[in-house]
């Protein structure tokens, strides 16, 4: 079996022990690229291009330890092998504490066993390395789970008769937490409270916002307050919370009334909710479509009243449903098509929520691009 080649870069002011240690890897016929550089200045541009780094303390323009704290301070730092004297023993065993992964005496290395150290080396480093990206995917792991919890929480429904339905898909290209979330609420007086959102971007920080609105959101409605001076609190919560100037949330609020035959909706840059009775899609009494939160200061939202049939759904879902591609179209999907969809699965039968994410996903051919979430909520009749 043929041994890889090694980068290894000697650093080394000293011309003798340099040739040295050049003869020990001729000694031991091994399969290195040398590189060698004089003064840690060097050693520094030289760095990105090692494996192993062959370090002697005693340079001209570094001290003891500080060399070897400087090269390991470097991102993506090589494995580092330090050269002591018979006399600085105690050097090297310091040396490997703060950070080395070996020390060689010198005078005492033979060609076997400077080899035996460097291939050591640089395996230990990448099963350290191989840990620490194990270790940061199980915490990016937790952190997302932490945060699609509280982006996505069980309805707060005990007691409600409505049924409700939730799905979450995130954006499969990039596969990075988005800030989607929604949340539904039933009051003592048997009214049903439920909001879907978007915070633009893709990562933690707008995980983390939408995390932050979603929960402001519940607390303003288990206090009571009317979905006017909720969406007006939440443009304040956002605008003192966001990481960034620009950021901004859609969001769809609807409160279903306590018989269930009707219900108030509001938009601030969201997509329209969709009305199914039966087999069709009835349209819903025009909403203003106001702007998203944290465009503009002061800005008042207002809703509009939907009579609800026996049998209604209330279909609410983010951007992230309608902005998958078309075969053979430049366009996006686009709400009219999606109702294309809808209505087909609906003429297959009761349960079509599934099937029709399905489709719109394989019309994408693939994973959709951005994260989608889509709130049912249907007529318990």
């Amino acid at each position: 079996m043929r041994t890889r080649t090694v980068r290894v870069l000697l650093v080394e002011d000293d011309d003798g022990d340099a040739l040295l240690v050049e003869a020990l890897l001729e000694e031991a016929r091994a399969p290195f690229i040398l590189s060698r550089a004089r003064s840690l200045a060097e050693a520094e541009r030289l760095l990105s291009d090692a494996e192993c780094v062959l370090l002697d303390l005693g340079l001209p323009d570094a001290h003891g330890l500080d060399s070897l704290h400087r090269l390991l301070s470097k991102p993506d730092a090589p494995a580092i092998l330090v050269l002591t004297g018979l006399d600085d023993e105690r050097e090297g065993i310091d040396a490997v504490s703060a950070g080395a992964e070996d020390y060689l005496i010198k005078g005492q290395v033979d060609g076997e066993l400077l080899l035996r150290g460097v291939r050591y080396a640089v395996e230990r480093r990448r099963a350290d390395d191989a840990q620490f990206q194990l270790r940061e995917a199980k915490l990016l792991a937790a952190e997302r789970s932490r945060l699609e919890r509280g982006l996505l929480p069980p309805p707060l429904l005990k007691g409600s008769d409505l049924d409700l339905a939730v799905r979450y898909q995130p954006g499969g290209q990039r596969m990075l937490l988005g800030g989607d979330f929604y949340d539904a609420v039933g009051l003592p007086d048997g009214s049903v409270h439920a909001i879907i959102g978007d915070v633009c971007g893709h990562g933690p920080d707008e995980a983390a916002l939408g995390v932050c609105l979603r929960i402001a959101w519940r607390a303003l409605v288990l206090a009571g307050e009317p979905p006017e001076k909720v969406l007006r609190t939440l443009d304040q919560v956002l605008v003192a919370e966001r990481h960034g100037e620009g950021i901004f949330t859609t969001a769809c609020v609807v409160t279903v009334a306590p018989d269930r035959r009707s219900a108030r909706y509001f938009l601030a840059g969201h997509p329209e909710p969709l009305l199914v009775v039966g087999q069709q899609i009835v349209d819903l009494p025009k909403c203003k479509v106001g702007v998203p939160l944290g465009v503009l200061p002061d800005y008042a939202w207002t809703g509009v009243d939907v009579p609800l049939p026996p049998g209604w759904q209330l279909v609410c879902f983010t951007d992230g449903l309608i902005e998958g591609r078309v075969p053979g179209d430049t366009d996006r999907l686009g709400v009219e098509r999606l109702c294309e969809i809808l209505r087909d699965q609906l003429r297959r039968g009761p349960d079509w929520l599934d099937p029709l994410i399905a489709e719109v996903t394989k019309l994408n051919g693939g994973e959709l691009d951005d994260d989608m979430a889509v709130l049912l909520l249907k007529d318990p009749a």
